[in-house]
């Protein structure tokens, strides 16, 4: 069993039931935990990472509103203290990262730099 971590990032309520909803609607429960995180590239530099995934050696495991959510331990630098949301307004429909660490970010909110 994985040691569970104590979180560095929140996720809303209004994420958390869209994140229900794809668990359900699509293949995504064939990979058993949810990834947060970030890889290099994007406009800004680094862009988010949120899917569903297998864990690694590299990874903690962490709950977070009753899901079990993987991340680098490497990448808690970039996303401690960020809070994953979800919206379904006309200008902003789909996952929003609000990150402290954030410097500057790109005009679709899914890449920044530090």
């Amino acid at each position: 069993m994985a040691e569970v971590n104590t979180p560095t990032v929140s996720i809303t309520d209004s994420a958390i039931e869209e994140l229900k909803q794809l668990r359900l609607t699509t293949d995504a429960d064939a990979k058993p935990f949810l990834r947060v995180g970030v890889k290099g590239g994007g406009c800004s530099g680094l862009s988010y990472v949120l899917e569903y995934d297998d864990r690694t050696d590299f990874d903690e495991v962490l709950e977070v509103s009753g899901i079990q959510v993987i991340m680098d331990k490497r990448h808690a630098l970039y996303v401690a203290g960020m809070t994953v949301d979800y919206q379904q307004g006309l200008n902003d429909r789909g996952f929003i990262f609000v990150n402290p660490n954030a410097k500057e970010s790109c005009g679709c909110g899914t890449s920044f730099s530090t």
